[in-house]
């Protein structure tokens, strides 16, 4: 078991890439964290809910959306989708919204709906039942149309929800903290050494620092818009 009741939780990283600051972990500073802090953080290492938002048909097409947004191809993966639900169910958006889409609950069940539409046009087969790089090709497809139209939706408008809804949930979990070498809220303590290059006594260095840390994704997938 790990800390506090929760198994396995030192040193995760999405997919367990971890080799960018070998041996930091993020959740080895939680007994310096006040009780709320380290309640809410914890919290998201939590085995999920069950989903309220998403119905079982769409919850099928955003774990595939997700998985390709953020690039996780193996466990462990940050929960994405239960929290993109979670916000959903609960109405909590951004508090804004372009003028000439619906409001972010319906543009993502919309969208969703058109993904799978897309999939099932082209490959005869729902978006969760394609291979990873077909369904990069219906995932890219839209980010490419860029300002053009996508099922009645400007598809820039539609590929902003998606890419702040996913990363927002994504670096709100401690795996991702892990991953980039965050070293997380340290509140009541604080930051004392500031400046680049500048390290906290708990903080490891990036052991690739001038590695491109999208090199690997495009080498197996090309980057955005390759066709």
């Amino acid at each position: 078991m790990g800390i506090r009741g929760i198994p396995d939780a030192y040193g995760r990283t999405p997919g367990r890439q971890g080799d960018r600051f070998p041996g930091f972990d993020v959740l080895s500073q939680v007994d310096t964290w006040d009780v709320v802090t380290a309640g809410v953080v914890l919290a998201r290492l939590s085995p999920p809910p069950p989903l309220r938002f998403f119905t079982l048909a769409e919850e099928a097409v955003g774990r595939a959306l997700v998985d390709q947004l953020l690039d996780q191809r193996a466990e462990p993966r940050v929960p994405v989708l239960e929290m993109i639900d979670a916000r959903l169910a609960e109405a909590q958006t951004d508090g804004w919204q372009y003028a000439d889409m619906p409001e972010d609950g319906q543009a993502w069940r919309d969208s969703l709906h058109a993904l799978d539409a897309d999939a099932t046009a082209r490959f005869g087969r729902g978006l969760a039942d394609l291979d990873w790089e077909r369904q990069g090709e219906l995932v890219g497809a839209v980010q490419r149309l860029g300002e053009g139209r996508w099922h009645g939706m400007r598809a820039s408008r539609v590929w902003s929800l998606w890419t702040r809804y996913a990363a927002t949930a994504f670096y709100a979990h401690p795996w991702a903290w892990n991953e980039i070498g965050f070293g997380g809220p340290a509140y009541p303590r604080g930051y004392r050494n500031l400046g680049v290059d500048r390290r906290e006594p708990w903080e490891v260095p990036d052991a690739h620092p001038y590695r491109d840390p999208m090199s690997a994704v495009f080498a197996a997938s090309g980057p955005p818009g390759h066709p």
